[in-house]
């Protein structure tokens, strides 16, 4: 069956007192855009309209950045669900398959459930859950297994207030349906708005099947206020460690530490205490991150180490075996096979040659104030501790750089390359200094 998305997101969220997009806050390291966006893709859709109205550009630019070919419209004035969804109309002409709503701002919504939600063979298909505390839900009203309708707990009944199977929001149905049933929606309440919980007392009077898919409630979260944004990263970091640890992911102290929602860790990896993955990264079964380290933008490959205290920035590519030690920053540099980088370097916009031997106090001097250069070390290199390497710059296979060296050409292959100023020494002149600088304080200690 063709499926089709429509993702809303259009609202403002006042309660979160932000300039951005309530849709653009981050769960994971990622807009909480783009999880409604991973759940609904895993269905294959023909078509994902994003409807965008608040800070619609940069919404549209997120939307963009996760599938380049979805389509996103504008809701001009914000008059309620189903007028948000109605925009969409145009971008579905023809489309006579399945659409599923789907909200920007509920991001948990597995992709098990958007399958059932798929596959369902009513009309009218809501996605409902039982409420553990319905509070001020708006409540499913059924009659053995169809829905009758919705009712907000305002206008509900006390039988009514009852109910614990309540409204997500979600619902699905046959596109053209969907458009009919919007052109008949009013706006006779409070808010003077359209809403989509119209539709199933709408497709019942036309005599039409309307049903309930049922969800787990930690799934229909809906992200509101700043307290709520924190409750779903905590929801999903939870979430997320243990699906490493079902994955046969060692995690030594789970609780700290941080995943982002494209997090790819291997079998057998070792993850210690207080290690923050960043987007970006993937990290190949048995290697070892050690405590205290941040990664972003990165690959780790099979039985790499890296850390503790060590930072892979965007474009770091780390081969098998190589050893990334603690207080080492990578940047956009490629480590061979077996290379070794064990403390206190700083290693970016280079390339690494297969087991090379970097020293502690390395710098790749690669920025000039206006220009990114590139640094070529080649295999079996051994570089000298506190070397500075003013890129551009090749260093041979087995070559060799003193300790304090600052190399600014080219080091061919086997050599050695010594580039220190002359060690000048003046007897006793330590003691003079000292004498005259001891005065002049003393001076002017007295004139104070």
């Amino acid at each position: 069956m063709s499926v089709a998305l429509i993702i809303l997101a259009a609202g403002k969220g006042t309660r979160m007192n932000s300039d951005l997009p309530k849709v653009l806050h981050p769960i994971g390291g990622a807009p909480m855009l783009h999880h409604a966006m991973q759940a609904g893709a895993s269905l294959e859709p023909e078509h994902t309209v994003v409807v965008a109205g608040f800070g619609s550009d940069a919404v549209t630019r997120a939307a963009l950045a996760y599938d380049f070919e979805a389509q996103v419209v504008v809701q001009d004035e914000q008059l309620g669900t189903a007028h948000a969804a109605a925009q969409a109309r145009d971008a579905l002409a023809g489309f006579e398959g399945r659409a599923i709503v789907l909200f920007g701002d509920t991001p948990f919504v597995r992709p098990e459930t958007l399958e059932a939600l798929m596959n369902a063979t009513a009309d009218i298909t809501v996605l409902g859950f039982e409420a553990a505390d319905p509070a001020r839900y708006g409540r499913l009203v059924m009659d053995g297994d169809q829905l009758q309708r919705i009712v907000e707990f305002k206008d509900a009944t006390e039988a009514e207030r009852a109910i614990s199977l309540c409204n997500s929001g979600v619902l699905a149905a046959p596109a053209p349906l969907l458009f009919e049933l919007i052109a008949e929606v009013g706006k006779d309440n409070a808010q003077g708005e359209y809403y989509l919980t119209d539709l199933p007392a709408l497709a019942r009077a036309r005599g039409l099947d309307v049903s309930v898919v049922r969800c787990d409630e930690a799934e229909t979260l809906g992200i509101n206020s700043r307290a709520q944004l924190a409750s779903a990263e905590a929801q999903f970091q939870a979430t997320a460690r243990a699906d490493l640890l079902e994955d046969g992911v060692t995690l030594a102290a789970p609780d700290t530490v941080f995943l982002s929602l494209d997090t790819l860790v291997g079998r057998d990896t070792l993850v210690e205490p207080n290690v923050v993955f960043g987007p970006g990264v993937t990290v190949e079964s048995g290697a070892t991150i050690r405590a205290f380290s941040h990664l972003e933008g990165c690959h780790v490959s099979r039985g790499a180490i890296v850390g503790p205290y060590a930072r892979l920035r965007p474009g770091a590519e780390l081969a098998e075996d190589v050893r990334v030690g603690n207080f080492v920053e990578v940047k956009n540099a490629t480590l061979g096979t077996g290379a070794k980088v064990n403390h206190l370097s700083y290693i970016g916009d280079a390339s690494i040659g297969e087991a090379s031997n970097i020293g502690a106090g390395t710098i790749t001097c690669n920025y000039d104030g206006v220009m990114k250069h590139h640094t070529e070390i080649g295999a079996r290199a051994f570089i000298g501790s506190n070397t500075m390497l003013i890129a551009p710059v090749s260093i041979g296979d087995e070559a060799m750089t003193g300790s304090g060296s600052v190399i600014t050409s080219d080091v061919e292959s086997g050599a050695l390359a010594l580039a220190r100023a002359p060690q000048v020494e003046k007897p006793g002149m330590a003691r003079k200094l000292f004498d005259i600088l001891k005065a002049k304080k003393a001076k002017q200690s007295r004139g104070s």
